[in-house]
């Protein structure tokens, strides 16, 4: 598996494809092939959407505008008009449908379709119960955005691997620096 699903909703999975915002980019979508897996992988859909450069474009345009969405309800501050126009333009796209085979379900889509699932639950998470929930990640580095469902709605980090180790680590070695140093006035 080459994505990670970790956030809790697809929507909020697809909106971090694009590793660290606030640092080195990293764009996880580099071909139309990068983004059929990411389909594929997420369950979306069964086999590939064939994107083409075009869609993959498309697919860009609202995964930013989801983030953005995601970014301004956790702020408190009003939606962008235009990313609110651009997630609710692709839910309008017909649904995926299901089929019926001999040997399974089978879920097929058109690279339309497959955007549209995305911002249907982009729609969902941001517009339903789950909307205060939402939290980023606490590690500087990462950008993702994450329902906490935790008991105590006290999780600081979007996946213990790789995000929790590296916090954990890092507040172990300032713990083992402090040991260290000379108490001051002694």
């Amino acid at each position: 598996m080459k994505h990670s699903f970790v956030c809790g909703n697809p929507a909020l999975d697809f909106a971090s494809t694009f590793g660290s915002r606030l640092g080195v980019p990293v764009e996880m979508f580099p071909s139309p092939e990068s983004l059929d897996s990411w389909f594929r992988e997420s369950g979306i859909v069964d086999g590939d959407t064939k994107f083409q450069p075009a869609d993959l474009e498309q697919a860009i345009v609202v995964r930013d505008a989801i983030y953005s969405l995601v970014h301004a309800r956790i702020a408190g501050d009003a939606f962008d008009g235009d990313a609110l126009s651009i997630v609710n333009d692709a839910a309008r796209t017909p649904p995926i449908v299901l089929q019926l085979t001999r040997d399974g379900r089978v879920t097929e889509a058109t690279p339309a379709q497959a955007l549209s699932a995305v911002a249907r639950h982009a729609i969902e998470v941001l517009g339903g119960s789950d909307a205060p929930l939402l939290k980023e990640c606490a590690r500087h580095e990462c950008t993702r955005v994450y329902i906490d469902r935790s008991r105590g709605k006290r999780r600081e980090w979007c996946a213990m691997d790789p995000c929790g180790n590296m916090m954990k680590a890092a507040a172990y070695r300032a713990r083992k620096r402090e040991e260290k140093l000379p108490a001051a006035g002694k």
